[in-house]
């Protein structure tokens, strides 16, 4: 995994992709390290229901780590 400048706009998809990032460097398996991150995604939206975070962390994801794009992603309305 490469560790690369993000210039992601939204506060909870940047905190999403980092948090997901570290813990797989740090060791943690995909499968703990998505759920952390999607507990992390609901703390800041506590709106969300369960099935929309895992989808857009999911997303999130598979977008900026999976992938490397930097473009933009469809998400939440927070900056």
């Amino acid at each position: 995994m490469v560790r690369e400048f993000s210039h992601i706009a939204r506060n909870c998809e940047r905190a999403v992709v980092t948090a997901y990032r570290d813990l797989r460097i740090l060791g943690t398996a995909d499968l703990p390290a998505f759920q952390a991150c999607t507990t992390l995604y609901r703390i800041h939206h506590p709106e969300s229901s369960l099935n929309e975070a895992r989808r857009l962390v999911a997303e999130w994801i598979d977008h900026h780590v999976i992938r490397g794009d930097s473009g933009p992603t469809p998400g939440c309305d927070c900056d």
